[in-house]
C-alpha cells in the first residue's frame, strides 16, 4: 500500500517514517510537515492508499484536510490528543493512534488497513449481481445488496430479500462461496447475514429489518468473534 505521512511533529514523522521501513506491507510516497504541500502527493502516479494523519497542525487540522479530499483513501489518525478519537471516526477512519506510539499498536492499524484494502480489491473482483434458479427453470437476477440473509432448510438453502425470498436446492457451504465476504458472514450453522443490513446485535442475535418487521438471527457460539471482527465497532 502506498502511503504518506501528514504530521508537524518531526520526532513523530520520524518515528513513523521508522515503523513504515520495517512494514513490508506499506511503501512511503512522501512525509509533510502541514497538509497543504501533501495536496501535491495526489498529483503524481502513485495512488495514495494510506495517510497516517495527525490532527492539530497550523494552517490547516487533519480533519479539515479530509473534508477537502473528494475520495478520500484510508487514514489512521495519529495524534496526542484523545479528545478528537469520536469525532475522527464519524469520518470513517481506519484507526486512531495515541502518541507516544509503539510498534505492535502501529501493526495492528497497519494489519486493519491491509484487510480494507483487500476487501475493496474483492469488491471490484465480484459481480453486483448473483442469478438465482427458481423451481420452473426461471432465472431470477438479485443484487447483493437486495439480499437481507440465506438460511438452511435440510437439503436446500432460502435466500431472503426485502419483500420476498426463494428456495433453491443448494448447500449453506456451496452459496458461501458464491456470495463475496466482504459482504456476507455465516454468523451461525444455519444463517448467512449481509452484514451491512444488521440494524442492531443485542446479546447473541443479530437483528435485520424486513417489511413485516424484523428478523432475530442467533450468533453461534464458534462465529461470534469473526463477526465481531468484521464489523467496524467503536468501544473502550
Amino acid at each position: 500500500m502506498n502511503c504518506i505521512i501528514i504530521d508537524d511533529d518531526p520526532l513523530s514523522r520520524k518515528i513513523i517514517e521508522g515503523f513504515i521501513d520495517k512494514t513490508d506491507a506499506l511503501n512511503l510516497v512522501g512525509s509533510y510537515e502541514s497538509p497543504i504541500p501533501a495536496f501535491k502527493a495526489f498529483d503524481g502516479e502513485d495512488n495514495i492508499d494510506l495517510i497516517f494523519l495527525d490532527i492539530e497542525m497550523p494552517e490547516m487540522s487533519g480533519l479539515e484536510f479530509i473534508n477537502t479530499l473528494d475520495s478520500p483513501p484510508m487514514i489512521v489518525i495519529v495524534s496526542g490528543q484523545e479528545k478528537y478519537a469520536l469525532e475522527a471516526f464519524e469520518y470513517d477512519v481506519i484507526d486512531y493512534l495515541l502518541k507516544p506510539l509503539s510498534l505492535p499498536r502501529f501493526y495492528k492499524s497497519v494489519s486493519k488497513a491491509q484487510k480494507r484494502h483487500l476487501d475493496r480489491e474483492s469488491i471490484s473482483r465480484y459481480p453486483e449481481e448473483i442469478f438465482i434458479k427458481k423451481k420452473n427453470s426461471t432465472l431470477v437476477r438479485l443484487k447483493y445488496d437486495d439480499i437481507l440473509w440465506v438460511e438452511a432448510l435440510e437439503n436446500y438453502v432460502t435466500v431472503n430479500t426485502y419483500k420476498e425470498k426463494f428456495t433453491i436446492h443448494f448447500t449453506m457451504k456451496a452459496i458461501e462461496n458464491k456470495l463475496p465476504l466482504v459482504k456476507f458472514k455465516r454468523v451461525h450453522r444455519s444463517y448467512i447475514v449481509n452484514i451491512h443490513r444488521i440494524e442492531y446485535i443485542e446479546d447473541s442475535n443479530v437483528v435485520i429489518k424486513t417489511e413485516a418487521g424484523t428478523k432475530i438471527i442467533p450468533i453461534g457460539k464458534s462465529y461470534r468473534d469473526n463477526l465481531m471482527d468484521e464489523l467496524n465497532l467503536i468501544s473502550k
